[in-house]
């Protein structure tokens, strides 16, 4: 009952993941139809049900372009996972607050990048002409991509009966190869 099931709206456009009991729900309320199904079937005490995989809502659901949480993966990612200053690529990295937090800089997208730790200590607790340092590229917020929602809510990898609905589907996290299991991709 936990499997994950990917939710496109009327028009196709992948709209969320949840779980099959949701699925089931939406689609004996007539608000889904069933596109793919589990090869595992739900039994009750009465009745065998098919357990879907990807359902498409009956209807157009209008909703506003999500934004991009601020969390400490998400600034990796925009960052490319590179130190915004000296330009190393890496795993171990900090976040930097480009005017520090204790100087009134505020916790925002404008005001963080990834840093190495040399970088990080290096610059302290100083402004960027205090510390006689650049960054490679002015920070700001980035644009949530079209499977922004479908990425957040995945544990897994995506299904086989769900890559014809998503198109140019590339799992975040990607780092020329590296997908983020622990060793540095340098």
């Amino acid at each position: 009952m936990n499997s994950a099931v990917l939710v496109l709206n009327q028009n196709y456009e992948p709209l969320n993941v949840c779980n099959v009991r949701r699925a089931i729900v939406l689609v004996f309320d007539g608000k889904a139809e069933v596109l793919e199904v589990h090869p595992q079937a739900l039994r009750s005490s009465s009745r065998e049900y098919v357990a879907p995989s990807v359902i498409r809502m009956m209807y157009l659901i209008r909703r506003p372009r999500p934004r991009v949480k601020l969390t400490r993966r998400e600034v990796f990612i925009r960052d490319n996972y590179t130190c915004q200053y000296c330009g190393r690529q890496g795993l171990d990295l900090t976040i930097d607050h480009i005017v520090p937090r204790h100087r009134g800089g505020p916790h925002s997208w404008e005001n963080l990048v990834s840093a190495c730790k040399a970088c990080n200590h290096r610059k302290g607790g100083k402004t960027l002409a205090q510390s006689r340092m650049a960054l490679r590229s002015d920070p700001a917020e980035p644009r949530a991509g079209m499977y922004y929602t479908i990425e957040r809510r995945l544990d897994t990898g995506v299904s086989n009966a769900w890559e014809k609905f998503l198109p140019g589907f590339r799992p975040i996290g990607v780092v020329h190869g590296y997908a983020g299991s622990g060793s540095s991709p340098n």
